[in-house]
């Protein structure tokens, strides 16, 4: 067979293969639109291509668990927050890598990263670790891409590290007037009881569809839920459910206000920054936006997404990557 011919059949192949898995999907699940049919089929496949392109960084703070795209001088950073890994940024980074060498990186507590015995989950001490793991992994500077609680340790790393940040894109995140968010209040009670995993991960394991529903993580930290595949959720659920002292650790530590007293350091810095925010969010409020538009002493503005909820970076990735190429373009 001609090479022509073969990368012909072997597209054709892969079409047709996505085009039976769409299908299979729909047909199972009555109701779905064949928008969310493809997008769950498309999580199945990006699931298992992320859990293969995963590998382990060894630091003082443990092993990092970290997924790279992309080459070239110039690295981006995504930081990801609870209950999410770093298979939060795949949309992202398939469109980022061609501009970057991204680095997605699970935080110790989370995901499949191995915290060193002792290691302490702070945000402080996540930051820490990110410094040193670019140091294992050969990268001086970078721009940086985080949400939720992934936005407080960017935040604390660009006033510690501030030479290692070429620029700073935020979504709805911490900020020094909600953290931790009163939303999160109750979940690191139920942490430092141990009994978070137990009470609200397990059961939206055990039922996805419970996971999918208005009460369920899908309803209240996405716009459509009906979009997540159930592999999505084994991807951020499965690791923390089979080591829930992590998790309750990385949630215990995000009880005292690690921001408290940082906007003097956020407006000394000379980093362009730039905010996207849901605002449909119920967790990180409309506030947030407006303490960090007036933050940063190179702000480039707030934008404000409408009907988009926390984990909205997850279903617009082409949003954020438009977004953080003309931020880049700034800061060159």
């Amino acid at each position: 067979m001609m090479r022509r011919d073969f990368l012909k059949f072997a597209l054709t192949s892969a079409t047709l293969t996505a085009g039976a898995a769409v299908a299979h999907i729909a047909h199972a699940t009555p109701g779905l639109t064949r928008a969310e049919a493809e997008a769950r089929a498309a999580a199945v496949r990006d699931a298992r291509v992320w859990r293969a392109a995963r590998r382990l960084v060894p630091t003082r703070f443990g092993r990092i668990a970290v997924v790279e795209r992309g080459r070239g001088p110039q690295a981006a950073l995504f930081l990801h927050g609870l209950p999410l890994n770093s298979f939060q940024w795949r949309g992202a980074v398939a469109r980022l890598a061609p501009q970057r060498r991204c680095i997605a990186p699970d935080f110790l507590g989370l995901g499949h990263s191995e915290p060193a015995p002792g290691a302490k989950l702070d945000p402080d001490s996540q930051a820490a670790m990110l410094a040193a793991l670019l140091d294992q992994l050969g990268v001086d500077k970078v721009d940086i891409i985080a949400s939720d609680s992934g936005g407080a340790v960017a935040q604390l790393f660009l006033v510690r590290y501030p030479e290692r940040v070429r620029s700073l894109l935020l979504a709805n995140c911490d900020t020094e007037i909600d953290c931790p968010p009163p939303a999160m209040l109750p979940v690191i009670d139920l942490a430092k009881q141990g009994r978070f995993a137990q009470e609200w991960l397990e059961p939206w394991l055990a039922d996805k569809d419970k996971a999918r529903s208005q009460q369920g993580l899908g309803g209240l930290c996405y716009a459509q839920p009906a979009a997540l595949a159930d592999a999505v959720f084994e991807t951020y659920l499965r690791p923390l459910v089979e080591h829930p002292e992590r998790l309750h650790g990385y949630i215990t530590a995000l009880e005292r206000n690690v921001l408290q007293g940082i906007q003097p350091a956020l407006r000394a810095s000379k980093a362009p920054v730039r905010v996207l925010w849901g605002m449909a969010d119920e967790i990180f409020l409309p506030r947030g936006a407006d303490y960090l538009e007036q933050a940063f002493g190179n702000s480039q503005g707030v934008r404000r997404i409408a009907g988009s909820k926390l984990f909205w970076p997850e279903e617009r990735p082409e949003l954020l990557a438009r977004e953080a190429l003309a931020l880049w373009r700034t800061a060159a």
